[in-house]
């Protein structure tokens, strides 16, 4: 047999030991462990250490380390002074939470090729020990958490070290209190892996929150946003061609134009179809901008950044255009918002018959109120039909309406919610709705939904789908749904989803939305000629049903 020769095998176990570590793979072990004793070491999680300051040493410290045992050797002697974690009988018992549990995942502590042996026991050991109720940092208030205690660095670059609390700050937060964290297009880890290059990068204001911009729309969450004004400016800027419309077929068609301040005629027409601005289509604006605008899929993108579209830092804009049957390439003027007049809109019913004879009633659910109902119920409860158009925001009207329409109690969802006292985890519970009626309206309920129905009107649209004869007409969605956690990064205001929605059989509606049962979308025909497609299909499903 060959020997191996001597020196061989100790160079060999030498670069073993001497494992080199990454800039990235350094921070993402440092960010994953900061962030896992922020919400599991007992003396941690209590408030007693100031965090934020251990973080920065932490991050100065680790530019001296650039092998694997090094770090271990960091990594243990940090959580050794961090003090004794007593055994936790309580941690044991198990409860009669039913859990779900695709967001939880630990299996980072046994990577051995970051960690060693002892530095993943002592951190499999906090786990199994881990803080149990009052936690410094997350609270609870009624069915969902808030984020407390968090030190405010303000919404300026002025460090890369503030520049990574961030990141780290926002990527635990998700990791460990966002139920559709499985979800996402990007594995969440993937996304730490990507990210913290760029936040090394970061240098300015503008580069910071278009990072940060990033960073949210990884949720890929129609709930979430990041509101900068820097990000407006820089973006999309503040002058506006004066004109509303609507996106149908990947274009703009436009539906008013608008007068201005001096008054000055523009070159665009009520009807002009908009498919080129500044060399780019429709669909290319908004690839180039879904980097930085987070929804749940591709309509939800389409909703959040079509209204951004026409928005400019430049006094004039160059548009091809589609004018009865012609291409056209115009350039027009732009305006600052003061400039523009808008004229009111016409008031709209909040209810109202629909024809002569009295058999088709509608309701526009943005606007109906608790107190309407008894009104709007006595007004339209002889007809044969009824049209709920929740193409909008409702008002909590969910419940009452429930009982008016639905013929007994009923489980329309479920939702999961997160365990404090086991951060990452979710436990389920199934909600029911409605009560025993059986003065229940029997006619048809008709349900008009599109990508602005979202949260509470999508869980409004799954109540309705339990009406005996309720058919859903339009096109998905949003696919956001559960009640948002408001909080800041970097002194900005963002959200993200706080509850996980599901249908009765755990079936998803994030990032899917409700699927209707007739599918109906606006065709740029229709809208240039003032018809509501949706409200027609509807219309014309009830003479078939008559």
């Amino acid at each position: 047999m060959r020997r191996f020769p001597l020196f061989l095998f100790l160079l060999l176990s030498l670069n073993i030991s001497a494992q080199i570590i990454t800039e990235t793979q350094k921070l993402e072990s440092l960010c994953r462990i900061w962030g896992f004793l922020k919400y599991y070491h007992p003396r941690v999680a209590k408030g007693n250490l100031n965090w934020d300051k251990q973080l920065f040493q932490k991050i100065n410290e680790l530019e001296n380390i650039n092998d694997k045992q090094s770090l271990n050797n960091f990594y243990s002697e940090w959580i050794e002074s961090l003090g004794e974690v007593p055994p936790c009988k309580e941690c044991s018992v198990k409860d009669q939470k039913v859990y779900f549990l695709k967001n939880f995942d630990l299996r980072w502590m046994d990577n051995s090729q970051i960690f060693s042996d002892d530095v993943s026991q002592k951190l499999r050991y906090i786990e199994k020990n881990r803080n149990l109720g009052d936690n410094h940092y997350v609270g609870k208030g009624g069915r969902k958490i808030y984020f407390r205690n968090e030190k405010s660095y303000g919404s300026q670059f002025t460090s890369t070290a503030i520049s990574l609390l961030e990141l780290f700050r926002y990527w635990n937060y998700v990791e460990y209190f966002f139920p559709y964290k499985y979800e996402t297009d990007q594995n969440w880890n993937d996304v730490l892996t990507e990210m913290i290059p760029k936040f090394l990068l970061v240098d300015n204001d503008e580069n910071f929150h278009l990072t940060l911009a990033e960073l949210v729309a990884k949720t890929d969450d129609s709930h979430a946003y990041l509101s900068s004004k820097e990000i407006q400016l820089h973006l999309y800027g503040q002058r506006k061609v004066p004109v509303e419309y609507i996106y149908a077929e990947g274009k703009l068609v436009i539906t008013k134009v608008n007068d201005t301040r001096p008054e000055h005629q523009g070159p665009l027409h009520t009807g002009d179809v908009i498919y080129d601005i500044e060399g780019k289509t429709i669909p290319q604006m908004i690839n180039s901008l879904g980097k930085y605008v987070p929804a749940s899929n591709s309509w939800g993108k389409v909703s959040k950044i079509k209204d951004k579209l026409l928005f400019t830092s430049n006094d004039s804009v160059s548009l091809k255009i589609e004018r009865e049957g012609q291409n056209i390439e115009i350039k027009t003027r732009t305006y600052l918002s003061k400039n523009i007049i808008r004229e009111k809109k016409p008031v709209v019913k909040k209810w109202k018959l629909m024809d002569d004879e009295k058999t088709t009633g509608y309701v526009n659910m943005g606007m109906i109120e608790k107190d309407d109902l008894d009104e709007m119920y006595s007004s339209l409860k002889s007809t044969k039909s009824i049209i709920f158009d929740l193409r909008n925001y409702p008002k909590q009207t969910i419940v009452p309406l429930s009982f008016l329409l639905l013929p007994n109690p009923v489980i329309y969802y479920q939702f999961t919610f997160p365990d404090t006292s086991y951060p990452g985890k979710f436990y389920s519970r199934k909600n029911v709705i409605g009560r025993k009626n059986p003065e229940y309206y029997k006619g048809n309920v008709i349900v008009l939904v599109d990508e602005n129905t979202q949260s509470q009107a999508e869980t409004t649209t799954m109540m309705f789908k339990q009406h005996p004869k309720a058919k859903i007409i339009g096109s998905n969605t949003s696919g956001a749904n559960g009640d948002v956690i408001m909080f800041k990064i970097a002194d900005l205001n963002t959200r993200f989803t706080g509850l996980g929605a599901y249908y009765p059989d755990g079936r998803e509606t994030q990032r899917i939305g409700i699927i209707p049962d007739i599918l109906v979308k606006p065709s740029i025909e229709g809208i240039k000629n003032g018809k509501d497609e949706v409200l027609e299909k509807a219309l014309e499903y009830i003479k078939t049903t008559n």
